[in-house]
């Protein structure tokens, strides 16, 4: 797939989100400025800052989400990455990455972007960056068994209501 779709696909999941608060909605227009002034910004290349796709998985029944320990930063976080070129759409990548990192087929995907949330992070660059994360909803089917993939120390159902807490 080419690089213009993949951006467009951005660029439209942003303009169709409604964001909650002034303070989102400010950074949905920072991030549509950012993808104007970029056309490759979805690429990890774009050294400045990128474009990432990450996915909340929860259990069939919506009570718990399933987080990995990653690697690099050393906290439980929601599954997610880079977009690549052959990612035909942002929620392509994020179906791509939960898949990925849970090792669970079968992950169904919210197709409408949940929230966004952009943090300076040294990723696989090797070098200061940003991630301009656009993050989705997914379940999991039921009686889903992750399978850590090496991109995870660990990864784990935590239940839902104590989201905040970990």
């Amino acid at each position: 797939m080419s690089t213009a779709s993949l951006h467009a696909s951005a660029v439209e999941l942003l303009h169709a989100w409604q964001p909650t608060g002034t303070a989102a909605e400010s950074l949905r227009y920072t991030m549509l400025a950012f993808l104007d002034a970029a056309p490759r910004a979805c690429l990890r290349e774009h050294v400045p800052g990128h474009i990432t796709a990450s996915t909340f998985l929860l259990s069939d029944d919506g009570e718990r989400v399933l987080l990995t320990l990653h690697p690099r930063i050393g906290r439980w976080v929601q599954l997610g990455g880079h977009c690549e070129e052959s990612d035909s759409t942002v929620v392509d990548a994020a179906l791509r990455e939960a898949v990925e990192e849970s090792g669970i087929p079968g992950v169904r995907i919210e197709p409408q972007l949940y929230a966004v949330h952009v943090h300076p992070i040294t990723c696989s660059l090797g070098v200061p960056t940003r991630h301009l994360d656009l993050q989705f909803l997914a379940y999991a089917p039921a009686g889903a068994v992750p399978v850590r993939s090496d991109e995870s120390d660990d990864l784990r159902w935590f239940p839902v209501d104590r989201m905040h807490t970990v």
